[in-house]
């Protein structure tokens, strides 16, 4: 079994749809084994995001995530890391399939309601960030 990390943004969480991204994973077979809500400071946000640290939207995004809370998720099944971000969609909105999170959602690249961990190293990083091996199920 594979885990990945998802994240629902702030904006994700302004529009209340949490239960509806949720179900979106479930309905497809994936498992939630670890789940909170949390504030992250502009410093957590930026240590988070630090692989894009020179990148010219880093200010901008680490602002957004820190503009409200977030929704963590560590996430498991089969081949979880890609079929989440199937689920998700592309991270240009305008781009995203229809019936994705993204596509139904979210209203621009940046403020684009999920996160979700891009490889196995990435997962391997991310969630320990969030999530101590006793929150997970």
């Amino acid at each position: 079994m594979q885990r990945t990390l998802s994240i629902i943004k702030p904006d994700g969480v302004r529009k209340q749809v949490i239960g509806r991204v949720v179900s979106m994973f479930e309905e497809k077979g994936i498992r939630v084994v670890g789940i909170k809500m949390l504030c992250l400071t502009k410093e957590k946000a930026m240590g988070f995001y630090r692989v894009h640290k020179d990148r010219p939207f880093f200010d901008s995004l680490t602002t957004f995530m820190s503009s409200g809370p977030v929704v963590a998720m560590v996430l498991e099944g089969e081949d979880v890391i890609d079929r989440v971000r199937d689920i998700m969609g592309a991270t240009d909105p305008k781009k995203a399939a229809g019936g994705t999170i993204r596509n139904m959602y979210a209203s621009d690249i940046e403020k684009n309601i999920v996160h979700g961990s891009d490889s196995p190293e990435s997962a391997a990083a991310e969630i320990p960030y969030f999530f101590s091996e006793m929150e997970m199920g």
